[in-house]
């Protein structure tokens, strides 16, 4: 399995999450990212060429230590400074509120204590500071739902811990009180019932005195 985990699959996920169907998603969430952000689940580095210029500081996670080997050649290409660190999002040595944004795309579904990295995600976040996500989980058809939750033991093992039937809205909205969402379904994907959730949550800010 370590070569699979560590070399084979890491390959496998930056293919797959490369995609070109999935660029606009990626532009349109980090399209008004900016300050200092955080982003879990870094991954392959795959958003770093779609992040504005108004961010001024990006720090990143990711636990896959082979993931991290591929994305330092995108971090070597990018103008931005990134303090990239390898480490998981169920317990972040960063400040409480330092961070303006965090972001997260195709990692809720892998976490393996998704409701303590949500709680770690609110916590670094300021008052007011929004966390943006576009990740993929159940699907809103029963019937496409019982083979989600009959071949996530499955896709744990071959896919790097990912849930097929995490609902993302419900994990997201147990943890922030501003939730601005959208479902929809990938094409290419029809025959699993794929749905996507891309959006932003908003930690509720600090009430004047």
């Amino acid at each position: 399995m370590g070569f699979y985990s560590n070399v084979l699959l890491p390959w496998l996920m930056d293919r797959s999450m490369a995609d070109p169907a999935l660029i606009p998603h990626r532009r349109e969430i980090l399209a008004n990212v900016s300050g200092n952000v955080l982003e879990v689940g870094f991954g392959s580095g795959i958003n770093l060429p779609y992040y504005p210029e108004a961010v001024t500081q990006l720090t990143t996670v990711d636990i896959n230590p082979g993931l991290n080997a591929i994305a330092q050649r995108r971090i070597a290409a990018s103008p931005l400074t990134v303090n990239n660190q390898v480490l998981n999002g169920e317990s972040l040595p960063m400040a409480t509120a330092s961070f303006d944004y965090v972001v997260s795309t195709y990692t809720l579904c892998s976490i393996a204590q998704v409701h303590e990295a949500l709680s770690e995600i609110a916590r670094v976040l300021k008052p007011g500071g929004q966390f943006v996500f576009l990740e993929h989980g159940l699907s809103d058809r029963p019937n496409i739902q019982r083979w989600q939750h009959r071949l996530t033991p499955l896709n744990k093992l071959l896919a790097d811990g990912c849930h097929q039937n995490r609902n993302i809205q419900q994990l997201i909205e147990a943890h922030f009180e501003q939730v601005t969402l959208e479902r929809f379904a990938d094409e290419s994907m029809r025959f699993m019932g794929q749905i996507y959730y891309k959006g932003t949550a908003t930690k509720t800010p600090v009430a004047p005195d």
